[in-house]
């Protein structure tokens, strides 16, 4: 663990910050962060944290939006900060939850096959169309092998359905529209389901984990991986191919909440935003997805108000419902903004999933040095504040990209500048990685991503249990949180709330982010 937890004083945490003018520096003295960062510690956060596993123990095992363990979460969040001094506001909205019933079906019929796997060969789309259909299959617009970069238009335009034999299942490659276009395309030709395979260059062959967006699709629609795409268009250069396709899926209305809370001090026209998404999947309680950001951005809050800290600006921490389901809630709470409204945020601070058990420091690519995709202006600022602070402590961290899978999506594509931290999700740590950041080379950020071992107790809830006795070995953990992780993550948290809130000067947006026209993912699930 860093260091001892003893609060310094925040005298020095009132003096003029980091004056920023179009994301450029000045020279101003910076502001002394070290009363809240040694206030806020992992200790602390792992105290909510026990708290989201307690709900969910209690709930069902999961704090999904729409489930009684999120509106336990959201209760408790709300009056923890309305008990600190917060100006508590609930903001209600209803939203249409996507759920499957049963596990899917893909099978080759005629020629007999074995069925596919659900989850290693193929899984439905998010949004999907319920239905079970056993039909000829017809490839429509395929490159195989493809190009040499992403370029498939397989799907995306009604011509390319032209002689589509009504009644048949539409094998179709993963391109350059969404996968939406894609089925609602095959539907108007009059398919009655849709096979969607990964595009097959490096990085594009496993299964598509994709969503099609509310409301629910007219037709069941999978996706898979390339391999089992080409294994589908080989059979056809062959003579007729007929599977059977089948989801069991329905949609659900429900209602749920964000929970936004003020300071009631500070500039209401730079308003600083730091956020979470509370909520957790259905498979699970969530606890490093998202309790760990959850837990941060909440012990933040509550020592800033045990400090009596006067902030310049005034600062809004935002618990954000429904992101599972597509980044919901952030977006509803930017749509429900006036334009004067969002001209008053200076920037939004995210913090989804910050304390992965087999962890790497990744800051958000604002200035889009490394990635290509750079967020508002005043984006690069916000990452700069974050890597010179890992800098200051000898900590190494890396660029991850605005790629549109978590809740900053929202307000980068309104040109509020944005950044904040991320830990890993089901992403594979690399060698390269392990030499920097210690832990297992080959394994994922974090083994129980979406899984019902997202837990306190993740070996009996189902992990891995050689892998987590190799990360115990390597890291403290508790239960599915890596307590260095959330240590590290925690201190530079609270060093960039506390900067952004002291500032005299502006970090304001000037145009949209380079991610809007181009943003792979909708939340968890890929869009294209």
């Amino acid at each position: 663990m860093r260091k001892s937890h003893r609060i310094t004083t925040l005298a020095v945490a009132v003096a003029t910050a980091l004056a920023t003018v179009g994301g450029a520096a000045s020279a101003a003295v910076p502001t002394d962060t070290s009363g809240l960062r040694n206030a806020v510690s992992a200790e602390g956060a792992l105290k909510h944290a026990q708290v989201f596993q307690d709900i969910a123990d209690a709930n069902g095992d999961t704090r999904a939006s729409g489930t009684p363990g999120y509106d336990a979460s959201a209760d408790y969040v709300a009056d923890a900060l309305a008990d600190a001094g917060y100006l508590v506001r609930r903001q209600t909205f209803a939203y249409e939850l996507f759920i499957e019933t049963a596990d899917p079906v893909l099978d080759i019929t005629s020629p007999d096959q074995p069925a596919y796997t659900p989850g290693e060969d193929f899984l439905t789309m998010e949004y999907s169309g319920a239905g079970d259909v056993t039909a000829a299959v017809t490839a429509v617009d395929i490159t195989i092998p493809p190009a040499a970069t992403p370029s498939s238009t397989s799907g995306c335009e009604a011509a390319d359905f032209a002689g589509f034999p009504a009644g048949n299942i539409a094998l179709i490659q993963r391109g350059t529209c969404t996968f939406r276009e894609k089925v609602d395309n095959a539907a108007a030709a009059g398919a009655v389901g849709v096979i969607i395979f990964n595009e097959g260059q490096p990085g594009r062959t496993d299964v598509l984990s994709g969503t099609l967006g509310p409301p629910q699709a007219a037709i069941p629609a999978v996706g898979t991986s390339f391999a089992v795409g080409q294994e589908f268009y080989t059979l056809l250069q062959s003579g007729p191919v007929t599977a059977r396709l089948a989801v069991s899926a329905e949609v659900q209305l429900k209602d749920t909440e964000n929970i936004i809370a003020d300071t009631t001090s500070g500039r209401t026209d730079r308003t600083v935003v730091a956020g979470a998404h509370l909520d957790s999947v259905l498979e699970g309680p969530g606890i490093n997805d998202n309790g760990s950001g959850s837990a941060t951005v909440l012990e933040i809050a509550l020592q800033m108000a045990a400090l009596d800290v006067q902030p310049t600006n005034r600062v809004r921490f935002t618990f954000w419902g429904a992101e599972e389901s597509g980044l919901i809630g952030s977006q509803f709470y930017v749509d429900s903004l006036t334009q004067r409204e969002r001209k008053d945020i200076a920037l939004y601070l995210n913090f989804d999933m910050v304390g992965s058990p087999n962890y790497v420091r990744f800051v958000y690519d604002g200035d889009g040095s490394a990635f290509g995709i750079k967020g508002p202006t005043g984006s690069a600022r916000i990452e700069q504040v974050f890597t010179q602070h890992f800098a200051s402590e000898g900590l190494a961290s890396a660029p991850t990209a605005f790629d549109g899978r978590s809740d900053y999506d929202a307000f980068i594509s309104v040109g509020i500048p944005a950044g904040g931290l991320f830990t890993g999700a089901e992403g594979i740590k690399t060698p390269a990685q392990a030499a920097v950041y210690g832990g297992v080379a080959g394994a994922a950020y974090d083994p129980c991503y979406h899984q019902a071992c997202d837990s306190m107790t993740p070996v009996a809830d189902g992990a891995d249990a050689a892998l987590y006795a190799q990360l115990a070995a390597a890291y403290d953990l508790e239960g599915n949180l890596n307590m260095e992780a959330l240590e590290e993550m925690a201190d530079a948290a609270a060093h960039a709330t506390l900067t952004f809130a002291m500032t005299t000067s502006a970090v304001s947006g000037t145009a949209r982010s380079s991610s809007e026209s181009t943003s792979l993912f909708k939340g968890t699930h890929l869009q294209r």
